[in-house]
């Protein structure tokens, strides 16, 4: 799976679960600093990527993960393999 379908197929995962529009979302973007993620909602978050590529993540390790570029690179080593 190539980088632009995973970013596209996070993209959709984290509008559902923030609630907000797709234009808000650039690889750059913080997921709490520029489109408001609580705590709660990063946990969920990391639940619906997982639901979304069919993968279990070391959850430490995911939530290390600040943007949405590098959730792009992260899940990428995942489906990857």
């Amino acid at each position: 799976m190539d980088k632009s379908e995973i970013q596209t197929r996070i993209v959709k995962a984290v509008c559902q679960v923030l609630n907000i529009e797709k234009d808000m979302v650039t690889p750059q973007s913080n997921f709490v600093f520029d489109l408001g993620a609580e705590s709660t909602q990063s946990v969920q978050l990391l639940a619906a990527f997982e639901e979304e590529f069919g993968i279990e993540m070391e959850s430490e390790a995911a939530l290390s993960v600040q943007t949405v570029g590098e959730a792009v690179d992260f899940i990428a080593k995942y489906v990857n393999q």
